[in-house]
């Protein structure tokens, strides 16, 4: 016999930043909900990884876009309104925002992480929280936030401790990061170097010495008890994000950036959209292209450009991006729907192998 409560009952598949958002929405809403991860912590496949969350896509700080949502920015983090970039012939560029560009945070179960800190407002909200669950089919409404189902980009590189500065340095050059960028991030007396690569994913190795190389010569990288990690990126962009009739979001939607692969922002909105979605009964599909398609599409086109150009269409993006008075409004430009970016987004579809899926439907939940 099915009780009241049971038929108010959500459940949530994965604890990532995408499913928390979603869980702490819909308890805050009212609704019961159960949120399965198939790890024994949340951010298992992250360790201590510093990623940047992204302060540019809207005009909006995304630390009161958290707050305007319900969520509580409780976890540690690094303003940064300034860094430092580097072409593929070795000149700097400085990055400078009137407001943070973006926020290095944390990754993991750590105390101090991203992950730790949704998971503590979920429970305190109610939200029962199952560690070790693996969900193969739906029967009540549900969210899915089960991460990455493919490889797009990959991220490689090392963690490690360093006496060095805090603050983030790019590296845009094929030779270090196929069609994409190399990183690194200080925070705290713990750092982050990676390779962020969207080709030739079977020399990832070898990009990662590139990368640690070529900072230690820019920057004086300065890496102590280094541990390598290594994550996936999933980049769609769907024209349904409904699966098996149930709400997608975050990386398993494939809401992702493509420009840059910068997704936390993407997935605790998305997050919250379909958790709106379900205590209001409107249209999920309807809120994200709403908030969220003009960027991805743009960002879709963008790496499609830049990817095409090469090291000198980076060179170009990276002159433009320090001339200008204010970094985060010039990204927030590169980023903004417009009719250029829509009339090359048929020609960016085909040079993003799945970009144009139609929906989401497999043939069964999968667990992060």
């Amino acid at each position: 016999m099915t009780t009241e409560a049971d038929a108010q009952l959500v459940e949530v598949v994965g604890g990532g930043p995408a499913g928390l958002a979603a869980a702490i929405t819909l308890a805050r809403g009212g609704r019961r909900v159960r949120v399965h991860e198939a790890q024994r912590e949340v951010g298992h496949r992250f360790g201590a990884d510093l990623q940047g969350l992204e302060n540019w896509s809207a005009r909006d700080d995304v630390l009161d876009t958290l707050r305007a949502d319900g969520i509580a920015p409780t976890f540690a983090r690094l303003a940064c309104t300034h860094g430092i970039a580097f072409d593929a012939w070795d000149r700097a560029y400085p990055l400078r925002g009137h407001a943070p560009l973006v926020y290095v945070v944390e990754r993991g179960p750590g105390p101090r992480s991203l992950d730790t800190a949704l998971l503590q407002q979920a429970l305190a909200l109610g939200v029962e929280v199952r560690f070790g669950s693996r969900v193969r089919q739906l029967e009540k409404p549900g969210i899915l936030a089960t991460g990455p189902r493919r490889a797009d980009a990959i991220a490689a590189g090392y963690h490690f401790d360093t006496a060095q500065p805090e603050g983030f340095w790019l590296v845009l050059d094929d030779r270090v990061a196929p069609a994409g960028y190399a990183y690194l991030l200080v925070m705290g007396g713990r750092g982050t170097v990676k390779s962020c690569l969207f080709a030739d994913f079977r020399n990832q190795r070898l990009y990662v010495e590139r990368t640690v190389a070529r900072f230690r010569r820019l920057v004086g990288l300065d890496m102590r008890n280094a541990h390598f990690h290594a994550g996936a990126g999933n980049i769609l962009l769907p024209s349904s994000a409904l699966m098996q009739g149930h709400a997608a979001v975050g990386e398993c939607a494939g809401f992702q950036d493509a420009l840059a692969g910068f997704g936390m922002r993407h997935a605790m909105r998305s997050g919250v959209l379909s958790a709106r979605a379900l205590l209001q009964g409107s249209d999920y599909d309807a809120l994200w292209r709403r908030d969220l398609a003009g960027g991805l599409q743009a960002a879709l086109v963008n790496r499609a450009l830049y990817r095409r150009l090469g090291n000198r269409g980076y060179r170009w993006l990276l002159r433009a991006a320090s001339a200008a008075r204010d970094a985060r409004a010039f990204l927030r430009w590169l980023y903004g729907p417009g009719p250029l970016s829509r009339s090359l987004l048929p020609w960016a579809r085909r040079r993003h192998p799945g970009s144009d899926v139609e929906n989401l439907a497999p043939d069964r939940v999968q667990p992060s």
